[in-house]
């Protein structure tokens, strides 16, 4: 079986922001602590190319939508790789087999009765590509979120008859386990108990999106089209555009992870696209909070956006990475603060992680020529720090599979603050003094190094690069998919006489004197 997993695809009316990244960080890590577990991954990530606000901004920049989708596009591309991100697809909406697969939806769809033809009125918002369902009052509305002018429209369009779907969509939002975090279940149910609308799928005279078959001058309203490329991206390079392949690519998705704001069309609209296709649904939709810089909202008018190619450039993608998985709790808002950053980062990965690493190999590599200590009573599974270990491990397992990104990281963080206090507390430098503490010495510095060992694995999903770093400073292997973790999650791997490399800081201080 196939765990296949989601980001949202990126609407490339711009460049890339904190947001997305902090969601595709997140997703990341996901996928690789279950490729880790031996579990197959498809990992699903991409930009979502059609729709009004796209063409308008490549009007604005003196491009055609294409060309404008094409570099936008190719950014995303561009900055997942230099990321890290390990995603096993990225998906374009302008992509001629997604446009297949829309028209292949469209027709189930059609045929089970739940297209119809109708008058829609009402503001609309470019920004959030989508009809507010109650008209401001004010004479000149705005977008409560985008705090710009709505326009208003009147026009024909197709519809999805969502109405139909009540009942089951109700059952849905009430069972556990298919929206997270809880709190986020409240504002769905609230939202479908009010009574399912039937929504618009089309546009008249919009040329930048995909035709609708059969109905001339129209086109496929953006979130219509967007959703579908969840499926389109299962398609293998070769597959033809074929939805009966679905189940053999890893249809159903056992997750969607996406920012709040658009929950509805994720956990009420989506499903019920799915429902009259004849297709399964998701397991889990997952809506995370927002991002806040110092306090404030994040905008170009306020000048405090922060940019992921900065922040890649000055901190590296273990600082980022591990300050929005360890400390925002996941799927609450979250808010970026400079110092605070700047302090986790040097006080958890340079000063407690790499600090102990680096200290107890110099250590090991001085008085036990130059590699790991022989590990005596220390290689028993009761030694206190092999059960510090396997404790943390479990946490670490559990943590991850509830998407507790927090507490998985704390736990990693506790193992190897009880590490050094463990050092600090046997105090090698003073006992390696008296002949007769050799023995002792050797086999605390193995200890230590044998939990540095596991830091450095069961950081593995969060930070990537610093765990390999670790492992290449005790010259063990890269960790491999399927049962590389598992092996590796064994008391006493770490060899005895085992040469050790030169020590060099595994993470350096972040030393941040201007704002980023």
């Amino acid at each position: 079986m196939t765990y296949t997993l989601t980001t949202p695809l990126y609407y490339v009316n711009d460049r890339a922001h904190l947001g997305s990244t902090y969601t595709t960080l997140a997703c990341d890590s996901i996928a690789r602590f279950r490729r880790l577990q031996g579990e197959r991954v498809t990992f699903i990530t991409g930009c979502d190319e059609h729709g009004l606000k796209i063409q308008r901004s490549a009007e604005a920049a003196g491009l055609t939508p294409q060309a404008h989708c094409d570099a936008i596009s190719g950014e995303y591309r561009d900055l997942w790789r230099r990321w890290g991100i390990s995603n096993d697809r990225f998906i374009r909406t302008t992509d001629p087999r997604h446009r297949a697969i829309v028209e292949q939806f469209f027709a189930r769809v059609e045929a089970s009765g739940d297209v119809v033809e109708g008058r829609q009125q009402g503001w609309y918002c470019v920004a959030c590509e989508e009809f507010k369902e109650e008209s401001p009052a004010a004479t000149e509305p705005h977008c409560p979120i985008h705090l710009r002018p709505l326009e208003w429209r009147d026009e024909l369009n197709l519809f999805f008859r969502l109405s139909r779907y009540q009942e089951p969509i109700e059952q849905l939002v009430a069972s556990d386990g298919f929206i997270a975090p809880r709190s986020r279940r409240r504002e769905v149910e609230n939202f479908v108990a009010g009574g399912l609308r039937d929504f618009s799928i089309s546009r008249l005279d919009l040329p930048w999106g995909i035709p609708v078959p059969g109905y001339d001058g129209h086109t496929f309203y953006v979130w219509f089209d967007a959703l579908l490329g969840y499926l389109s991206a299962l398609l293998e390079p070769d597959d033809p555009a074929d939805l009966s392949l679905l189940a053999k690519r890893g249809w159903p998705a056992q997750l969607h992870v996406i920012g709040k704001d658009i929950l509805r069309f994720h956990a009420v609209y989506w499903p019920a696209m799915l429902l009259s296709a004849g297709l399964p649904l998701p397991e889990k939709v997952f809506g995370h909070g927002f991002l806040t810089r110092e306090g404030q909202k994040m905008g170009k008018s306020l000048g405090n956006v922060l940019d992921p190619d900065v922040l890649l450039e000055r901190c590296g993608t273990d600082a980022v990475r591990w300050y929005l998985l360890r400390d925002i709790p996941f799927g609450d808002d979250g808010d970026f603060q400079q110092q605070r950053f700047s302090d986790l980062v040097n006080n958890d990965l340079a000063n407690t992680i790499g600090n102990l690493l680096n200290r107890t190999s110099s250590m090991a590599r001085r008085w036990f020529d130059g590699g790991v200590p022989p590990a005596g009573a220390a290689a028993t599974p009761d030694h206190p720090l092999a059960l510090r270990c396997l404790a943390c491990a479990q946490t670490v397992d559990g943590a991850l599979e509830g998407l507790d990104f927090r507490t998985a990281a704390a736990a990693i963080l506790e193992l190897a603050e009880a590490a050094n206090g463990f050092l600090n507390d046997r105090a090698p430098w003073k006992a390696i003094k008296a002949e007769e503490g050799r023995d002792g010495v050797a086999e605390d510095l193995y200890a230590v190094l044998e939990t540095s060992r596991w830091v450095a694995v069961l950081l593995a999903p969060l930070l990537p690069d610093l765990s390999g770093r670790m492992l290449e400073q005790l010259a063990q292997p890269p960790l491999v998919a399927d049962s590389g973790w598992t092996a590796a999650r064994h008391w006493g791997k770490l060899a005895s006489g085992l040469a050790l490399p030169e020590p060099t800081p595994v993470m350096h201080r972040l030393e941040l004197d201007s704002p980023l």
